[in-house]
């Protein structure tokens, strides 16, 4: 498993080479060119977020970080059929059993699979159609 975590040596390569760039390179770095710090990440997402929450006040009350957005886009992937080993690789993630959190089924999936198959009752399951 290479340095940006879930991809291969040759897939970190290749990357590098679209950026032009060697693979042990920074992706992201600030104006003086140095490597950008977690920190950087979390107070350019709050800067936005405070941004955005004028035109939507209701994210004002939320607590919005890069591991949300990073949660988010997992669920979305996921919702949007995306094979849960990719998201695995995306994530960086070495266990599979660490990305099971987004194969489980979210509340709205739930209610459209109920609505779906009709009311039933106790016991029984829903008749084939």
């Amino acid at each position: 498993m290479g340095r940006l975590g879930g991809f291969s040596p040759l897939e970190e390569r290749n990357f590098s080479r679209s950026l032009g760039t060697s693979p042990d390179e920074p992706v992201f770095r600030n104006r003086r060119r140095a490597p950008i710090t977690r920190f950087v990440v979390h107070a350019t997402v709050a800067r936005c977020v405070t941004a955005a929450a004028i035109a939507c006040p209701s994210l004002a009350k939320k607590a919005i970080s890069p591991h949300v957005i990073r949660h988010t886009t997992a669920t979305h992937l996921r919702r949007s059929g995306v094979d849960i080993n990719t998201i695995r690789a995306w994530l960086g993630h070495v266990s599979i059993d660490t990305t099971n959190v987004y194969a489980e089924v979210d509340l709205e999936t739930k209610a459209q699979m109920l609505s779906a198959c009709g009311s039933f009752t106790a016991g029984r399951a829903p008749a084939r159609r």
